[in-house]
């Protein structure tokens, strides 16, 4: 695997290295050992899949508070999308910064989101599945989020919002704890 840090540090975009043959690709797609050489958090305690049926289709942002923050691995499975996160650390000096990057069932490329990091995606084609692996259990007391147009984060999409749930829409304006 090659991790490619972004500009917001402890996070990566994750490219798996293909070993091609006559049957077609082999790759890893998680690997412990690799994961603490970078530092990241090795723990996995959930996965979940997220499919949606229409481009347009726009989830988050969401994350978790202290106790049950959680990191992630986003990985699109089928389809594409943009996937979007901002650091939510207020020590950081990237704090309230994102990165976007385009997640594609061809480029099969991941993305590692820290703990403390909201998270994102509109998808960019009908019938789209994500794939997420996560350090903690979904804990619904702690899930915390915020508009993709909160004025706090100036975050731009590549494409309208079609679909999108009501909580994810009505969010207040960020706030610290």
């Amino acid at each position: 695997m090659i991790f490619k840090e972004t500009r917001l540090q402890g996070a990566y975009v994750i490219e798996p290295e293909l070993s091609h043959d006559g049957r077609g690709f082999f790759t890893r797609t998680w690997c412990a050992r690799e994961f603490k050489e970078h530092g990241l958090d090795v723990r996995l305690l959930q996965c979940n899949i997220s499919f949606n049926s229409k481009q347009g289709t726009w989830r988050g942002m969401h994350y978790q508070a202290a106790p049950y923050a959680q990191a992630k691995l986003v990985r699109c499975t089928r389809g594409a999308i943009y996937d979007v996160i901002v650091d939510l650390r207020p020590s950081s000096s990237t704090f309230r910064e994102h990165v976007a990057v385009q997640l594609t069932a061809d480029n099969r490329s991941m993305l590692y989101v820290p703990i403390d990091f909201g998270h994102g995606f509109i998808t960019l084609e009908d019938h789209t599945e994500v794939f997420y692996q996560m350090s903690e259990f979904y804990n619904g007391e702690s899930a915390r989020g915020f508009r993709w147009n909160d004025p706090a984060f100036s975050i731009k999409l590549p494409i309208d919002i079609a679909v999108c749930a009501e909580r994810d829409r009505t969010y207040p304006d960020f706030k610290l704890p």
